[in-house]
């Protein structure tokens, strides 16, 4: 019995520290991973804003590729992501995605953007913080974009309306410019979705 006990004690704390060790690599190991990725995102940008030239607009972009840079100082100074086109499970990992379809960065409509909570560096980690009113600026080849927090809703997954052309009324047409953020809530879990919705307020075209 004795032996019984130690040898259950043994493989528990074994299990313990495998338990531990897959938690710290969803948690910082993911997040490498993301962070490696995004820079590559970044060159691809900066090539981008290159081939489009002053005022100009990339006519056409692929899935994977680099759409546009998101910074939202509620956040802090150093929050600046990539946003890639795409929202499959291996795009999610790569940064924040832009769903096909969607509108673009500045185009009547609803840009649509996907991120995680947790894992592969979490950038939709604090957007429950966000307020009526906050910046969020969108970094594209042709301009800079600055959205303002009009809203937010938790809602279950299955609740495809918040990403129509106008959030909430499928079928109507929209008549400005708006974003939607998307993530899971609440942390740790995919039983229902955190949306944050902002409206165009600014463009800076670039020069």
């Amino acid at each position: 019995m004795r032996m019984l006990l130690r040898t259950c004690g043994e493989l528990s704390v074994t299990g313990g520290l495998v338990m531990l060790l897959f938690c710290a690599y969803l948690l910082w190991g993911t997040s490498s991973y993301t962070e490696w990725y995004q820079s590559i995102l970044k060159r691809q940008l900066l090539e981008h804003s290159r081939a489009a030239g002053p005022g100009g607009k990339l006519s056409k972009i692929d899935l994977g590729d680099a759409v546009a840079l998101i910074r939202i100082p509620r956040l802090g100074r150093d929050y600046e992501y990539a946003v890639l086109e795409g929202v499959t499970a291996e795009d999610l990992r790569r940064g924040p995605g832009h769903y096909p379809g969607t509108a673009t960065p500045g185009e009547v409509g609803n840009f649509v953007l996907s991120g995680h909570r947790t894992t592969y560096a979490a950038p939709f980690n604090r957007i429950d913080e966000l307020r009526r009113g906050d910046a969020i600026v969108v970094e594209a080849p042709e301009a800079r974009y600055t959205y303002r927090v009009s809203g937010k809703q938790v809602v279950d997954p299955a609740d495809v309306e918040v990403i129509a052309p106008v959030p909430g009324h499928p079928g109507r047409r929209p008549g400005k410019a708006m974003i939607t953020l998307t993530t899971c809530h609440p942390e740790y879990s995919a039983r229902q979705r955190l949306i944050v919705f902002g409206v165009l307020s600014a463009r800076q075209d670039r020069r």
